[in-house]
Order: C-alpha cells, then sequence, then structure tokens
C-alpha cells in the first residue's frame, strides 16, 4: 500500500525559508513520478513542481520558479520542496503526490500525503 506521509511545514515570515519532506512507502519509490501541489483557503489545488524519477528534470509552475527547488533521495525514499523567499501568498497546504505513470500525462494524480500547513506573514 502507498504511503506519503510530509512533515516540515510551518510558520515563517515573508523572505523566509522552510523545506518540506515526504517520506514514501510501499512502493518501488525510483520508478514514481514524484509532484508537489498547494491548496490556499477557498482556492482550487494547484500544482507547485514535478521530479522526474531519477531526479534528472524538474519542472516548476510560475509562482514558485526560482524560489523554490524540488529534490529527492532514492535511499531515503523521500522528496523534498526546499522553499525560499517565501510571501504571504504561497500559504497554503502543502500536498506530496505520486504516481506511477509517465510524469506530466494525467491531471489526477495516483496517491496523496495528508498535507502540511505552510503559513506566511507579511
Amino acid at each position: 500500500q502507498v504511503q506519503l506521509v510530509e512533515s516540515g511545514g510551518g510558520s515563517v515570515q515573508a523572505g523566509g525559508s522552510l523545506r518540506l519532506s515526504c517520506a514514501a512507502s510501499g512502493y518501488t519509490y525510483s520508478s514514481y513520478c514524484m509532484g508537489w501541489f498547494r491548496q490556499a483557503p477557498g482556492k482550487e489545488r494547484q500544482w507547485v513542481a514535478t521530479i522526474w524519477p531519477g531526479g534528472g528534470r524538474t519542472l516548476y509552475a510560475g509562482s514558485v520558479k526560482g524560489r523554490f527547488t524540488i529534490s529527492q533521495d532514492n535511499a531515503k525514499k523521500t522528496q523534498y520542496l526546499q522553499m525560499n523567499s517565501l510571501k504571504p501568498e504561497d500559504t497554503a497546504i502543502y500536498y506530496c503526490a505520486a504516481d506511477s505513470r509517465p510524469c506530466m500525462t494525467y491531471s489526477e494524480w495516483g496517491y496523496w500525503g495528508q498535507g502540511t500547513q505552510v503559513t506566511v506573514s507579511s
């Protein structure tokens, strides 16, 4: 059974940094497409970033490009989202996601974590 568990959320002032982690279990981690999403109150869920199996390719939403970095550690079966220069508009619940299909070939991901809250104050 696939399980994804996020951690690392919290409260930070604008301009600060946070690193989110997503520990995976129950599948062959290195073969899955991994990603991060976020959902702010009253808004739809928004895709943030994707990392291809093996970590050789990444893709970011325009709103976070240059500030956020997605990475993974296959030995630890964990993916990360390093968030720098945080802005109040980054406030949201952040979710990690995984899917066994080739990256970016679907709109709905197969597996989700429970989410972790990130709050950025001005």
